[in-house]
C-alpha cells in the first residue's frame, strides 16, 4: 500500500514546537534537505514533499504470526545514485572512522533468495568509492549453495541490508544469511546457522509476531533490528527483546549553518514506544513498565540503493531496513560487539559521553501520545531519550 502520511505528521509536529514562537507561519521557509551526493542542497517544499516521498512497501503480507521486511520503495523517484544519501554522506553525518573494521563480520538474516546480490553489492561499492567488499552469502543450513527460491519483493531488503552494512563498515565482510521463507521457524534457523559459524553482530530488518526469543538471547552477540514502519506503538519482536537494539528512524537533512553540516528530526513512520516485553533492569525511563523501544537511531528516508533484481538498479528507498543495518556496520567499526547486551550501553552513558558520541534528535514525533518523550522528541522528560530515535543518533562509533 502507497504510504505518504508522514510528511503530514512532521508538518504538524513542527507546527507544535515552533507555536510558541512564530506558529506555524515559519514552515514556509525553506528546509534544506540533503538530495544527492555531491553536495548540492536542494531546498525542501513541504507543499511538495507528500507527493516527492510517497513509498510503498516492498514485501507484501502482514506482520501476524511471520516476519514483515521494513523497506519502502519511493514510487516517485529518479532512478540515480545520487537521489539518496550515498555512503559517503553516510560517513559524513555520523562522522564514522571508517579506516576501521577490518576483520570484523556483520552477518544480516533475510528470507528467500536475491540471485543478483552478489553483483548489486559489487555495483553498490564501485559506484560509491568504496573498494571490492567482501560478500559471503549461505542458506539456512550454512551452504553456500543452494539457496531458497527468489522473491523480487524480500530482494529489495535483501540489497539494502547488506549495502547499508557496507556503507557502515566498509572494510567488514558482510555475512548473508537466507531462510528458505519468512516463516519464524525458517528465519530462527537462519540465526541459529549465524550462530554456529559465528557471528557476533545479527541485524534483522523485519517484525513480527510469534518469533521465539531464545534465538535473540545469546552472550557475547549483538543483536539489532529495525522498529517497523507502522509508527508510535509499532514495537514487534525481535526489537522489543531485551538482548536486541532496537534501531528507530529519522529524516537526515544538510544543514550548512550547524558544526556537523546536518540535521536530524524524527521519521513519523518510526517505530517505537511502550512494548509488551518485560522491562530490562538497565531501562530507568519513567513512564513504561516494559521494555522501552527505541535504543538508537540512525536516518530513515532518501537512501540511495542498486536492486537490479526487482527495480532495475538504482532505487531511492526508506524504512527501518535501511536503519538496522548501517548500525549493525557501524558496531562492527567500534569492534565491541561480544561486550554488547541489548542497548544497555546506550542507557547506561553518562552525560558526558553522550555529549561525545550522541547527536540528539530534538525534534519531532511519531504520533499520539499526549506530547510524552514515548512518541516525542525534544521534551526533556527522560534526559534527551525519545521513543521513536533512542538516546539519539551515532556521532562516531563510541556509543557501540
Amino acid at each position: 500500500m502507497m504510504r505518504s502520511r508522514y510528511f503530514c505528521r512532521y508538518i504538524l509536529s513542527c507546527c507544535v514546537a515552533a507555536a510558541m514562537l512564530a506558529g506555524c507561519s515559519s514552515l514556509q521557509q525553506p528546509v534544506v534537505l540533503r538530495q544527492a551526493q555531491d553536495d548540492i542542497r536542494q531546498p525542501f517544499d513541504f507543499a511538495q514533499g507528500d507527493k516527492a516521498h510517497a513509498d510503498r512497501a516492498a514485501c507484501g503480507g502482514g506482520r501476524v504470526g511471520q516476519a514483515q521486511c521494513d523497506v519502502l520503495t519511493e514510487t516517485n523517484q529518479v532512478h540515480s545514485m545520487y537521489a539518496g544519501w550515498g555512503a559517503k554522506d553516510l560517513e559524513r553525518a555520523y562522522d564514522l572512522p571508517v579506516a576501521k573494521g577490518r576483520g570484523q563480520n556483520v552477518y544480516v538474516i533475510d528470507a528467500y533468495d536475491n540471485p543478483n546480490v552478489e553483483s548489486d553489492f559489487a555495483t553498490y561499492r564501485k559506484a560509491m568509492g568504496l573498494p571490492r567488499g567482501k560478500l559471503k552469502k549461505y542458506n539456512q543450513n550454512g551452504q553456500m549453495s543452494n539457496y531458497p527460491s527468489g522473491s523480487s519483493e524480500w530482494g529489495v531488503e535483501i540489497d539494502l541490508d547488506v549495502e547499508m552494512a557496507s556503507a557502515g563498515c566498509p572494510k567488514c565482510t558482510i555475512d548473508l544469511v537466507e531462510a528458505n521463507s519468512n516463516q519464524w521457524s525458517d528465519i530462527e534457523a537462519a540465526i541459529n546457522e549465524a550462530l554456529k559459524l559465528g557471528a557476533t553482530i545479527i541485524s534483522s530488518s523485519y517484525g513480527g509476531t510469534g518469533v521465539k526469543e531464545r534465538v535473540y538471547n545469546h552472550k557475547g552477540v549483538t543483536y539489532l533490528a529495525s522498529s517497523t514502519d507502522d509508527g508510535y506503538g509499532g514495537v514487534y519482536p525481535p526489537a522489543s527483546f531485551r538482548r536486541v537494539i532496537a534501531v528507530g528512524g529519522t529524516f537526515l537533512n544538510a544543514d550548512g549553518g550547524s558544526k556537523r553540516g546536518y540535521s536530524e528530526v524524527v521519521w513519523p513512520d518510526s517505530g517505537g514506544g511502550c512494548s509488551s516485553e518485560p522491562k530490562p533492569k538497565w531501562q530507568k525511563d519513567p513512564d513504561c513498565k516494559y521494555r522501552t523501544a527505541n535504543d538508537v537511531g540512525a536516518v530513515a528516508v532518501n537512501v540511495a540503493e542498486y536492486d537490479s533484481y526487482d527495480e532495475g538498479g538504482w532505487i531511492t528507498v526508506d524504512g527501518g531496513g535501511v536503519s538496522s543495518p548501517l548500525v549493525a556496520g557501524m558496531v562492527g567499526v567500534a569492534g565491541n560487539s561480544t561486550k554488547q547486551d541489548g542497548g544497555e550501553m546506550l542507557w547506561t552513558l553518562s552525560k558526558a559521553d553522550q555529549k561525545r558520541d550522541i547527536y540528539p534528535v530534538t525534534s519531532g514525533s511519531d504520533g499520539q501520545c499526549g506530547g510524552e518523550y514515548l512518541c516525542t522528541a525534544g521534551t526533556m522528560q527522560f534526559g534527551i531519550y525519545s521513543g521513536p530515535t533512542g538516546w539519539g543518533t551515532p556521532h562516531g562509533v563510541g556509543a557501540l
